[in-house]
Parts: C-alpha cells; structure tokens; sequence
C-alpha cells in the first residue's frame, strides 16, 4: 500500500530550506492563498489528482538535482527556485468537477473527477509562471530562461521551431537541465498517477 504524502509540507519544507531570496516568504504566502497545494498538474496526463501540481513541482526538483546537478557548476537556490515554481501558472487555472463514466467491470456508471482549464489570466505558460514569480521576488536571467522554456517544443508558441528557445537552450544550460527533468517527470516518474482516465 502507497504511504500518503503530504506534498504541500514537503514542497514547504524544501522551498523555505532552499530559498532564500528577498521576497521569497511574500511568494509563499500568496501560493499558500492559491489552489496550488490542491491543484492538479494536468487535466488528465500526469498527476491529475488533488495536490498533483505540488507532487509535480517536488518531483522535476528532486529529478534536477539527481541527474543535472554538478557541484561547483550549478546552485541549488537556483535548482529549487525553477523546480519548484516553473508551473507556478497553473495556480488558479483549473476547474475541477465531476462526470460519468461507465465502469467496465461492473457495468455501472460512476462519478470521476474531472478536470478542465479555466484560464482567467491567458498569458502563456512558462512566461506566466516567471512573471508571477517576479511580482514577488527576482529571478536571475538564467532562472527566468529556464522557466520560460521548460515546455521545450510542446509550447504552443514554438510549434514548428523556435530560434529564441534553441539560443536560450545554447546559452543557458539551466533551461535544458529545467527541460529534461520536466520531462522525466512527467513521462517515467509520474506514470500512473492520475486520478483521471486518460482517454
């Protein structure tokens, strides 16, 4: 049986032992005044469950530092700061609900969360995630590149290719490594945690 985490004490846990920027207690605060601790990470792909988005944000920190970190190269500051906040846009972006879906082995039909996106704030992703970011707190260059990127060439604003995202990528080794381990998070490590069926 799967021992229940609490993924808002951890995430607090790591945030304030890892961060330590001016404004970074302020930025707490308003996430705590958020549905991020509730949130899911996606409306049925990866960790669409309550609290996914927090087990998520844990999840790409913890693969960062396990597979990109090199002592003396990087900062740790810095791997928690884009780990941890670089979905801070789906903070008050999904509605939850429910729906019918039929049960195969019973025949019966039975109510399943449900999620879709309710995007009061339209202003992209990884670029939304660093401008709410800066209302509280400042991100090095490398750190708003990293976040911004994350999506690599599943966002929608790169479709077809991106110079601006290739230089970044060249220039800021952090963005690949913020990159990488969003993925690996999302497609080995989170396999199997959603709540939603993903049909």
């Amino acid at each position: 049986m799967e021992q229940e985490v609490d993924y808002k004490a951890e995430f607090i846990s790591l945030f304030t032992q890892h961060v330590s920027r001016p404004g970074s207690e302020k930025l707490l605060v308003w996430l705590e005044n958020t549905d991020f601790f509730t949130a899911p990470a996606s409306t049925r792909y990866h960790c669409a469950c309550e609290g996914g988005l927090a087990r998520h944000s844990i999840s790409v920190f913890h693969t960062m530092v396990e597979q990109h970190f090199q002592e003396g190269e990087d900062n740790l500051e810095s791997f928690a700061i884009c780990g941890l906040l670089h979905d801070l846009c789906k903070a008050q972006f999904y509605k939850v609900g429910s729906r019918n879906v039929k049960n195969e082995e019973t025949g019966q039909w039975e109510k399943v969360p449900f999620y879709q996106v309710e995007d009061s704030f339209p202003y992209g992703h990884g670029e939304k995630s660093v401008f709410l970011i800066e209302r509280f707190m400042r991100l090095k260059t490398s750190e708003a590149m990293a976040i911004r990127w994350h999506m690599g060439g599943f966002d929608d604003s790169v479709r077809g290719g991106s110079f601006a995202m290739s230089n970044a990528f060249r220039m800021y080794p952090l963005a690949v490594k913020l990159h990488l381990a969003d993925l690996e998070s999302t497609y080995l490590r989170e396999r199997g945690t959603s709540d939603v069926p993903n049909r």
